[in-house]
């Protein structure tokens, strides 16, 4: 269900039970993932789960907060379409996010992955609670990652040239690894409502905002996105 914030929208989604490796485990609300935990059993390959929502247009937004420190051979966000792999048996230990042309990743080693080749982006991750950003634009056809806030750049173009829905992913190899949603994901509001609540905001108070030389309608809307 979509829900409006202070002149943007908010996406609710979670992780899907149903498009997931066996080896990903889920909190009770969704929002947290846990890669290999059996106790019996090291990581037998990668593991990857998807989101319950799809994106074929607009721009997105969510986070990704890595709640154990990173290791091993590789820990991933990213998106993909539904053909995107999910799951490696047999101790195949991968970059599972980017191994084919169904899917766009960033490794916590600082490397972007797309149908099985690598480039580096940015500077390995090692700290618990990074927060990760993805910023996917289908407007643009571009793929930008954020690092605490951070702009890294964008990653990938041409994705509005996919003919398919894309979905958050994350992915890991490593033992009892935990990935967290750490955001409701946002649909980037359009460029009237950011004006909106930058003037809502800049406002000592909204009552005020009749002493502005705006139309009536433009008024209505700023009391409309004011907050109480």
């Amino acid at each position: 269900m979509l829900r409006s914030f202070r002149g943007h929208t908010w996406e609710s989604w979670e992780w899907d039970p149903d498009s997931k490796s066996p080896d990903a485990h889920l909190s009770l609300c969704r929002q947290a993932v846990y890669f290999h935990i059996s106790p019996l059993l090291d990581s037998q390959g990668t593991a990857g789960v998807r989101g319950t929502k799809g994106f074929t247009h607009g721009e997105h937004y969510w986070e990704i907060e890595f709640l154990e420190p990173p290791y091993g051979s590789s820990v991933m966000v990213g998106v993909g379409t539904q053909n995107a792999l999910l799951h490696t048996g047999d101790q195949k230990f991968v970059n599972l996010i980017g191994i084919d042309s169904e899917s766009w990743g960033l490794s916590y080693k600082g490397f972007v992955w797309h149908n099985g080749r690598s480039r580096k982006y940015t500077e390995p991750f090692y700290e618990r609670n990074t927060v990760i950003g993805v910023l996917l634009d289908l407007s643009a056809g571009t793929l930008t990652f954020f690092r605490n806030g951070v702009n890294l750049g964008v990653a990938f173009t041409g994705l509005e040239q996919v003919s398919k829905a894309l979905y958050p992913l994350v992915s890991s190899t490593a033992p009892e690894t935990e990935l967290q949603l750490g955001v409701r994901s946002q649909r980037i509001s359009s460029l009237q409502e950011q004006c909106m609540h930058i003037i809502t905001q800049s406002l000592s108070h909204y009552r005020h905002a009749h002493e502005l030389p705006l139309p009536t309608p433009l008024l209505c809307q700023i009391h409309t996105h004011a907050p109480l």
